[in-house]
């Protein structure tokens, strides 16, 4: 990596994900910032800095998974706080972006909350944005502040090259995904497969049928996120049901809500890696012998390397991916 004015960034972390935080400081070769986040005996919590961070750029890594609104409190709290200690640019990276599913209104009387935690975040002092692989990629144009959308695209077809497979095909779990597994097919090359999915409830699916051919094939789903795994382990039946050997399911965010774990347990699939946007610890026991944790902080540390130093971010995903440091 090139040398840099180190004295100028700084890089804190909320308790969301403070192993990714550490891996993104060891790549920058940054001590992590100091502060820290306290709780009053009442739940309320309160950030405490304890460096001087007036005229510097500023960064907090706190993506806003489970607990969910606890992690976004502390998020807005963090940014409050370097903004008031005279922060140069505060720039809030959410590697997992909750509330982005909730961007539209398909039904009357209901909130659009991916807007409103953008108002939010932008309220609280935030200059700018950096998540991964966004549910709704629209989100973007809800911030009236840069925001860089990253894509684990590099990382997960690193893996999917590592399984040194014939015959494969990227299957798309629902039409709302087609884009992602087109994507993936234009990078490593082979067809696409579509599961045309009906959802019954909030976490409830049916496979209508499949658009294209598996029988005889690897399959490689991908999806964005994996919550309650309704959807992925019923596109695993489906092209199980049509005859296609080995399973491979890739997504970038392990968020295993409610039941995920239990259905991913009892689904024959053969591997299944996600990305450590989310800490996994110990939730995944049941499924930790087909499961791989693939690491993101090479990227998101790039990222930032590249917006401190005013230089492209979108050039990371042109030409080949960065898999280590510069």
């Amino acid at each position: 990596m090139a040398a840099f004015d180190a004295d100028k960034l700084r890089i804190f972390t909320g308790r969301a994900n403070r192993e990714l935080a550490e891996k993104i400081c060891a790549y920058l070769q940054l001590p992590m910032g100091r502060g820290r986040t306290e709780l009053f005996p009442d739940s309320e919590c309160i950030v405490k800095v304890d460096e001087d961070v007036r005229g510097r750029d500023c960064y907090i890594i706190q993506p806003t998974c489970h607990p969910v609104n606890g992690n976004l409190m502390e998020l807005f709290i963090w940014i409050d706080t370097l903004k008031r200690a005279s922060a140069n640019r505060v720039t809030a990276v959410v590697p997992y972006f909750g509330y982005a599913r909730q961007d539209r209104k398909d039904e009357g009387r209901t909130p659009i909350t991916a807007k409103l935690v953008a108002n939010l975040l932008e309220r609280a002092g935030a200059d700018r944005v950096v998540s991964i692989d966004l549910h709704a990629a629209q989100v973007q144009g809800f911030f009236d502040i840069p925001v860089d959308h990253l894509n684990a695209g590099p990382v997960l077809s690193k893996w999917f090259k590592s399984l040194k497979l014939d015959n494969w095909v990227f299957v798309s779990p629902d039409v709302g995904n087609v884009k992602r597994a087109q994507v993936y097919a234009n990078m490593m090359g082979g067809e696409i497969c579509i599961i045309d999915k009906r959802r019954k409830s909030g976490t409830k699916t049916e496979v209508a049928h499949i658009i294209g051919d598996v029988k005889g094939k690897n399959c490689l789903i991908v999806d964005d996120m994996i919550t309650t795994a309704g959807t992925v382990t019923k596109a695993v039946e489906a092209v199980k049901e049509q005859g296609a050997l080995d399973v491979y399911i890739a997504a970038t965010h392990g968020v295993f809500a409610g039941p995920a774990i239990e259905r991913l347990a009892a689904t024959p699939f053969t591997k299944i890696a996600v990305t450590n946007t989310i800490p996994i610890l110990d939730r995944c026991d049941a499924i930790k012998d087909r499961m791989v944790v693939l690491d993101v902080s090479a990227l998101l540390g790039e990222a930032i390397y590249r917006i401190h130093h005013n230089e492209s971010v979108s050039a990371l995903f042109k030409g080949a991916a960065k898999d280590g440091a510069r």
